[in-house]
């Protein structure tokens, strides 16, 4: 009872394929040969493959090729540059966009699960890892500010209550506007050197 369920896990669809495509060789090609004998679900798979590309062969072997008129490139190329009608009208882009929508839905509907797997997984784990960055992003932002807020307190405090704070409040002025009152200077002898 246990051995089909192990045999279920094990099986990878893209072995049908690669089966049929004939890219399977020695103890692979084997194996597989052996599970698709236990396996109904892979052995409905190759079945299933097997009928599609026989249809593919028969649809295109029926079609008869046909052959273009001699000047075809140029009456296509002369038609192409005469008949801008659609260019002109505003509702054209419109139209277009809605188009390629219905188109793109279709495709995704037609392609079914295949879908989900190709598009929506790649742009889920891509939102994922935008929205982990501007997380950690946000909670640097947050904690720094918080920090200094913290910071900017405790002094605030220090200096207020403290017995000598304004005392040493105006000497934190007086150092900020000296050592802003040099790099002014600074400037100044840079200014009359340039003129």
């Amino acid at each position: 009872m246990n051995a089909p369920i192990i045999s279920r896990q094990s099986c990878q669809l893209e072995d049908v394929g690669a089966y049929l495509d004939g890219e399977l060789a020695g103890v692979s090609l084997e194996t597989f040969e052996a599970h698709l004998k236990t396996c109904v679900d892979c052995a409905a798979e190759l079945r299933a493959q097997r009928q599609l590309l026989c249809t593919l062969d028969v649809a295109f072997n029926e079609s008869c090729p046909f052959e273009l008129p001699r000047d075809f490139t140029r009456v296509v190329a002369a038609h192409a540059e005469n008949d801008l009608s659609g260019v002109s009208k505003k509702g054209e882009r419109r139209r277009a966009l809605q188009l390629c929508a219905i188109l793109a839905l279709l495709s995704f509907a037609l392609l079914g699960a295949a879908a989900r797997t190709l598009v929506f997984d790649p742009v889920r784990s891509f939102l994922r890892v935008v929205g982990g960055l501007l997380n950690l992003l946000w909670q640097t932002v947050y904690d720094a500010v918080t920090g200094i807020a913290v910071i900017v307190r405790v002094v605030g405090r220090a200096i207020v209550l403290g017995p000598h704070g304004l005392g040493l409040f105006l000497t934190l002025v007086f150092i900020v506007s000296i050592s802003l009152l040099s790099l002014l200077i600074a400037r100044y002898h840079r200014a009359q050197i340039i003129e």
